[in-house]
């Protein structure tokens, strides 16, 4: 698939981005809460509080939305890959078996801010507040490597701000890249964009 996919977690990084733009190159798949803000192609949940939520409201008889146990008659359906990972991961593993050639995570932020919870929805339904401590992200690290281990043909590239904290061994990887969110913001909108997206894929 020559178009990117576009994961989208909800690490505040993600803020700096107008969703809307990317969904006019590509395909998005997203997590939990975003659904609130922005409909991604294809949303993603794994713990049962946003999964209700989402269930509820009736999001998933109009959309895409998988979960690890579907409510009967929601419209949910049943992760089928990677079923015991997280949501974000989950989200990612689904635009690599949609075959895009280039992956691009953006809110996958890791750590929290100053050791403090770092999420857009943080004090909301379902998330913890924002002087919580900021969650464990030694499972997101080694679920998102194992994928693009097991993805070698595809480039995953990760929109970071200047204060990213980057995990060294993906960064041993051939087919990871980090972009600063500040260099993509003026060529996603540029008519010569998608030559650079084409670029990457014919580089692999």
């Amino acid at each position: 698939m020559s178009k990117p996919g576009f994961v989208i977690g909800n690490g505040r990084s993600r803020l700096e981005l107008d969703l809307r733009d990317l969904a006019k190159h590509g395909k998005t798949y997203g997590c939990n809460a975003l659904y609130r803000d922005f409909t991604p192609d294809v949303l993603i949940a794994t713990d049962p509080g946003i999964t209700a939520e989402i269930e509820s409201c009736g999001y998933p008889r109009q959309h895409a939305f998988y979960t690890r146990e579907p409510s009967p008659g929601s419209g949910s359906l049943r992760i089928e890959h990677h079923w015991g990972f997280s949501s974000g991961p989950v989200a990612l593993k689904h635009a690599a078996l949609a075959g895009h050639q280039v992956i691009y995570l953006l809110g996958f932020d890791l750590n929290g801010i100053s050791g403090l919870h770092n999420n857009v929805y943080s004090g909301t339904q379902n998330y913890k507040e924002s002087g919580d401590s900021e969650t464990y992200y030694g499972n997101w690290i080694n679920q998102i490597e194992q994928i693009m281990s097991e993805h070698p043909d595809q480039m995953f590239i990760r929109l970071i701000d200047q204060e990213a904290m980057v995990p060294h061994r993906w960064l041993s990887k051939p087919n990871y890249r980090n972009q600063l969110i500040g260099d993509f913001l003026p060529s996603i909108n540029s008519s010569p964009w998608q030559r650079l997206n084409e670029s990457v894929i014919n580089t692999r």
